[in-house]
């Protein structure tokens, strides 16, 4: 497997964290779970379509291109042939740069000639065109959508506060610094991201739980690089969102991350009781 990420240009960055290029002509068997990160994608299949497990019409092949919303639930899919996957990383402020009400698509995976067919040609023709060396198409087509889509700075600002936070930042604190209410910056905050704050806040809380609870590391140092004040805290925390310990989060994990077990975790993480 060859995966490539190249950063987009300093002039469209505040709307596209980069392109990247997956390529493995003979991809392993098996089902691939994906966790939410808080990003959504625009993705163009240049080669096999992979399946993907919706929870409504069950495994079916995906479209050739897709815009892949916020999710709170993990994702699965399972490669049957070779695999040549381009994608465009959004920025949480830009993720309605195609759908402008995305709240209705979370954790669904949409084809986005469904949404706007003049971006689904223009997408796989830029892909083709990235793959044989020719970036420019891709980049005017990301200039004509950024162009359309003003970025909200607050929006933006909060989003940056919370991960500099690794997702430990107030509700209300982020709120003051908006200038705004805090049902005023939840509103808004979902309408742009997709998420609520707090639960853009917990994804990332996920995505350093799971990166850390793989390693070999003592409970009490992850709870530290956490950002929790100790291990209790982190047991307690995990076990109110997840109903499990750090312990047994660790053990659920590395025994099957594709695991119906482990994916209800994911989404009881990102979920929380409030």
């Amino acid at each position: 497997m060859d995966y490539q990420e190249h950063p987009a240009p300093a002039s469209l960055s505040r709307h596209f964290a980069c392109v990247w290029r997956l390529t493995d002509p003979a991809p392993r068997a098996g089902i691939q779970t994906i966790y939410p990160d808080g990003r959504c994608e625009l993705i163009a299949h240049l080669a096999t379509r992979p399946r993907i497990r919706d929870p409504v019409r069950g495994w079916h092949e995906q479209s050739t291109t897709l815009y892949a919303a916020q999710r709170v639930t993990a994702l699965q899919l399972e490669a049957t042939g070779a695999l040549d996957d381009f994608g465009v990383r959004l920025r949480p402020a830009a993720s309605a740069i195609i759908a402008r009400e995305i709240e209705p698509l979370r954790d669904r995976v949409v084809d986005l000639a469904s949404l706007d067919p003049r971006v689904s040609v223009s997408l796989i023709d830029a892909a083709r065109a990235f793959a044989r060396g020719d970036a420019a198409p891709l980049w005017r087509l990301l200039e004509r959508l950024a162009a359309a889509f003003p970025i909200d700075a607050k929006i933006e600002d909060s989003v940056a506060r919370i991960e500099s936070s690794g997702g430990g930042a107030r509700i209300d604190s982020l709120a003051r610094a908006a200038g705004w209410s805090v049902r005023t910056l939840q509103t808004r905050f979902l309408a742009a991201v997709g998420l609520t704050p707090k639960e853009f806040a917990r994804v990332l809380r996920l995505q350093a739980t799971l990166r850390a609870l793989g390693g070999d590391s003592p409970l009490a140092e992850l709870a530290c690089d956490a950002g929790f004040a100790d291990q209790a805290h982190a047991t307690r925390e995990l076990k109110r969102v997840t109903g499990l310990t750090p312990a047994r989060l660790r053990e659920e994990l590395r025994r099957d991350q594709g695991s119906s077990t482990a994916i209800e975790i994911a989404a009881a993480f990102v979920r929380g009781h409030s």
